[in-house]
């Protein structure tokens, strides 16, 4: 049974997805779940669930290894960044080669980058006029959404559309991609 950690800063849709997609797999479950906002609606949805969630904070993460042995400790078999807003360190990328991989609510290489997260990217789509948008799931490294694409889902972004309607859209293709990417990731190779 391969072991899954999430790391999530908000609301934890993906978190909740994620969790419910494996909660009765052969393949993987969803250990824990970490983030760096102590009043994250991600720490409600764990409880509900039932799946261990903690809470750290910049020193734990960057500073010291007090999340990389939570992390060495739970042996993940992959880490995922669902809606992460924090840099992930170096130091927890070196332990966990090709383990660590990252959803963004956009096509990169356009639209990453420091900054970029949520509504400000579907607000830079809107004015940059773009005609389409979507999701990248990607490896990460020690940039900002700069790691091996993985996998990407486009969708149509209308002239009538708003920073809302583009994220309503962007929701969509996270809540059907994500998890069937993710269990292939993991899914043992005979």
């Amino acid at each position: 049974m391969k072991r899954i950690v999430i790391f999530a800063s908000g609301g934890g849709t993906n978190a909740e997805n994620l969790i419910k997609f494996f909660h009765n797999s052969d393949n993987a479950t969803v250990i824990q779940v970490l983030t760096n906002n102590p009043h994250a609606k991600v720490l409600d949805r764990c409880k509900k669930l039932n799946v261990s969630a903690l809470s750290f904070n910049k020193i734990a993460f960057t500073e010291t290894d007090d999340v990389l042995n939570i992390l060495k400790a739970s042996k993940p078999d992959l880490i995922i960044l669902a809606g992460f807003l924090w840099k992930f360190p170096e130091h927890i990328i070196a332990e966990f080669p090709n383990k660590v991989i990252n959803i963004h609510p956009a096509l990169l290489p356009k639209f990453g980058g420091k900054g970029m997260y949520g509504k400000h990217v579907h607000e830079a789509v809107i004015k940059s006029k773009e005609t389409e948008t979507g999701i990248t799931i990607h490896y990460v490294n020690e940039n900002y959404d700069d790691g091996a694409i993985i996998f990407q889902a486009k969708c149509e972004v209308k002239t009538t559309d708003s920073a809302d309607d583009v994220a309503e859209k962007i929701h969509e293709l996270e809540m059907k991609h994500f998890p069937i990417v993710v269990e292939k990731l993991i899914k043992p190779t005979k």
